[in-house]
């Protein structure tokens, strides 16, 4: 079996301006960030992203690097919009494409599943479909309804934070959902997967270790080992996210020049530089899982 592991830079040298990235992960919770970081120090710009997003969006956005953004919401739970999105979305920088959790969800599948669309009646009453002219109504051939359909959001490339996997791309995800991870695998030709912890292949066929692995190692194109790399957001059960972190992020975006200050400190540097200057390793891996 072909060995899969790669450097972050390696990953970010195949990406290239206009394509559609999904990232994984939801809102402040197991985001590739520091395959993002990568991607800010890169030149690659024009991107349409498809998210349930966090500061992974705000940062691309702030950076100037997204064309388009398929979304269904953007936050940091506890600082309910991510400022440098709110500021690129009211600025009208971007387009946008917004939908609800489970219309993305769809469209992800569709995309999972090689067909053009889903059809479902989520938003059928709502003003998604005003705001949305892609989204159709389709008429079924058994009950003579219109249902929605939502399209395919097929992706160029995925970017995606797990627990643990092995150099041949089997992934694992212990924390308490895997959102739609699976999905974004799936749907994209390329998914590139950062780990926490690279063990050995036999680690997997140990007890129920299986149980969670969420999709086939085959859907895996690289994996990279990097600890702490979903930081500030949380890996769980490995460690929560970093709300002092997040408060500093979001004041920034209040401040003249705000974000490049922020860039320069935690965004240009070395993913080594970059965890002694939130306290190290242990002190993410300290940070208390939050309670909902």
């Amino acid at each position: 079996m072909r060995d899969k592991t790669m450097t972050a830079a390696a990953v970010v040298a195949g990406l290239h301006d206009g394509m559609t990235l999904g990232i994984g992960g939801w809102g402040p919770r197991r985001k590739p960030m520091a395959l993002v970081r990568e991607l800010l120090r890169s030149p690659v710009k024009d991107l349409t992203l498809v998210a349930y997003g966090g500061a992974d969006v705000g940062m691309l956005c702030a950076a100037g690097k997204v064309r388009k953004l398929v979304f269904a919401f953007v936050s940091l739970d506890f600082i309910p919009l991510e400022p440098y999105f709110r500021a690129a979305r009211q600025a009208g920088a971007i387009e946008v494409m917004e939908l609800d959790e489970g219309l993305l969800m769809l469209g992800l599948k569709a995309a999972a599943m090689r067909v053009p669309y889903i059809p479902t009646r989520v938003g059928l009453g709502t003003d998604l479909l005003r705001h949305n002219p892609a989204l159709k109504l389709v008429g079924s051939p058994y009950d003579a309804r219109d249902w929605v359909a939502m399209p395919a959001l097929p992706l160029d490339a995925a970017l995606i934070h797990v627990d643990r996997a092995d150099r041949h791309g089997v992934c694992q995800i212990k924390g308490p959902d895997p959102y739609m991870d699976d999905l974004y695998a799936r749907a994209a030709r390329r998914t590139y997967v950062s780990c926490d912890e690279l063990v050995d292949p036999g680690h997997f066929a140990q007890g129920d270790e299986a149980r969670y692995v969420h999709w086939e190692r085959a859907q895996t194109s690289g994996v990279v080992h990097l600890p702490c790399g979903a930081h500030p957001s949380s890996c769980a059960p490995l460690y929560g996210h970093d709300a002092k972190h997040f408060k500093e992020y979001a004041a920034s975006a209040k401040e003249p020049g705000g974000w490049q200050q922020y860039r320069g400190r935690y965004v240009d540097c070395s993913e080594a530089e970059y965890l002694e200057r939130v306290g190290g390793a242990d002190a993410v891996r300290r940070l208390p899982l939050p309670v909902f």
